[in-house]
């Protein structure tokens, strides 16, 4: 992983803050090794939108997680926020 990928998260592409998670894009439970950076908020609504199949089903790829309809919403969001932002994650009603 470059330098300037280590720097950024892998979900909403902002700089990483003091918090950093690392998120296995296929799960461990599912065997995946490979992890990415991520803030905590990024990867809480990663976990709210897919479930461990789905997240093997696309084979660890950033492009069909950031296009789901309600994870695009949150992007649009949190990208001008600063790195170490908080808020809570739920679920779309």
């Amino acid at each position: 992983m470059s330098e300037d990928k280590a720097a950024t998260c892998w979900l909403c592409e902002r700089p990483l803050g003091r918090r950093v998670q690392w998120h296995h894009t296929v799960p461990k439970a599912k065997k995946g090794r490979d992890t990415v950076p991520v803030h905590p908020i990024c990867h809480k609504t990663i976990h709210l939108h897919f479930t461990n199949a789905q997240l093997v089903r696309i084979d660890g790829e950033r492009g069909p997680v950031a296009a789901h309809e309600e994870v695009a919403k949150f992007l649009r969001w949190i990208g001008d926020k600063p790195p170490d932002f908080h808020a809570p994650v739920r679920r779309p009603k």
